[in-house]
């Protein structure tokens, strides 16, 4: 017989969903056979990066990795921001995040090791047109605002700014970050409660297109953050420990997915709309996410991914982001292991509908 996926839920709408599936559904288990963790895979509706976890569960791609070692999975619909409490908690063990914000956690103890870079280009920073500020270089004495105080924007934009002869920690700061909702940062500077804001996709897209904003920094455009990850696929350590295989195959799946969209960016956001993993109220919305997503590199890597880690390991430790007695190249050993049997990169060809692994 062949093995289902399993979806556990968090929010009440995806528990009916469960629920609908009546006895096609087997019972929920913590753990699959012996020891062997079962993978729970983070998800998260109305969140456009995550593409290639939306993908993978709608082409089969987890399916098809997990039947083929003869294991379950779970997908576990949730909030991405609690990644700690969810891997300490166990309720998920597969997730994909923003590289930049799981750097001082991992560095502080959190159990999780980076498997594969999945995409690039998905952060921006804007100053209001007219104000004087036209690069990242007049940013000395602003005052940014982030979406948080743990987000990947303050980590790329210190690492940018430090490269520039900028001190960016302490009292002495030649910058300030305050806090606000991702959605209200527009509003926040078109009214000049800060100088400049770091936004992600899709926020940042429509900002460019609603304000009279500039761009000052684009990571997808810049010389070195366009060669990094912005975001990743990771999972528990305890995973790689007790179900390498487990760990394996949900990486392979991730780089089908990612490879997907990479090769056809408009038809993984119709699919996202379709299958409720992105809202939409007209056909405008799905075209505006393809280009979203076109405008963003899906390419797979796992060997870019490790360089994107050390690069950013790097840099905070100048920064004194991080913990300076940590050495680098044992933190990158266990943070950025290798998986047997995980290609280095995977290609989609639309035409032949086929993959082609690279090592």
């Amino acid at each position: 017989m062949s093995i289902r996926r399993k979806i556990t839920a968090v929010v009440m709408a995806a528990a009916l969903s469960l629920a609908m599936l009546g006895g096609c559904a087997k019972p929920q288990e913590t753990q699959a056979e012996g020891d062997v963790l079962t993978v729970k895979i983070l998800n998260n509706k109305e969140s456009l990066c995550l593409a290639p976890v939306h993908i993978a569960i709608i082409n089969g791609y987890f399916d098809e990795e997990f039947e083929a070692i003869g294991q379950e999975y779970e997908v576990v619909t949730s909030n991405i921001d609690t990644i700690t409490e969810q891997i300490t908690s166990g309720e998920i063990n597969a997730g994909y995040g923003l590289t930049g914000s799981l750097m001082q956690p991992i560095s502080n103890g959190l159990a999780i090791s980076f498997v594969t870079g999945l995409h690039r280009g998905c952060t921006k920073f804007y100053a209001k047109n007219g104000s004087g500020i036209e690069s990242v270089e007049d940013l000395r004495g602003k005052t940014i605002g982030v979406p948080s105080l743990s987000d990947s924007s303050i980590i790329q934009l210190k690492r940018k700014l430090y490269s520039l002869g900028f001190t960016v920690n302490g009292e002495d700061a030649d910058v300030q970050f305050v806090a606000y909702s991702m959605t209200d940062l527009p509003t926040a500077l078109d009214n000049g409660a800060v100088d400049a804001v770091g936004l992600h996709d899709p926020v940042a897209y429509s900002a460019e297109n609603s304000y009279d904003f500039i761009k000052i920094l684009d990571i997808g455009e810049d010389e070195v953050f366009s060669q990094e990850y912005c975001c990743q696929a990771y999972v528990s350590q305890e995973l790689i420990e007790k179900n390498p295989e487990g760990a394996a195959a949900y990486t392979r799946a991730i780089q089908k997915a990612a490879a997907f969209v990479q090769a056809l960016p408009d038809e993984a956001a119709r699919l996202q709309v379709e299958n409720g993993y992105m809202p939409s109220e007209s056909d405008a919305d799905v075209v505006r996410y393809g280009e979203i997503l076109a405008s963003l590199n899906y390419e797979p890597s796992i060997s870019l991914g490790r360089e994107t880690f050390r690069a950013s390991f790097i840099d905070l430790q100048a920064t004194g982001d991080l913990d300076p007695n940590l050495d680098l190249e044992e933190f990158v050993a266990k943070v950025y292991p290798t998986l047997e049997g995980v290609p280095d990169s995977v290609v989609y060809d639309p035409d032949t509908q086929e993959f082609t692994e690279i090592d």
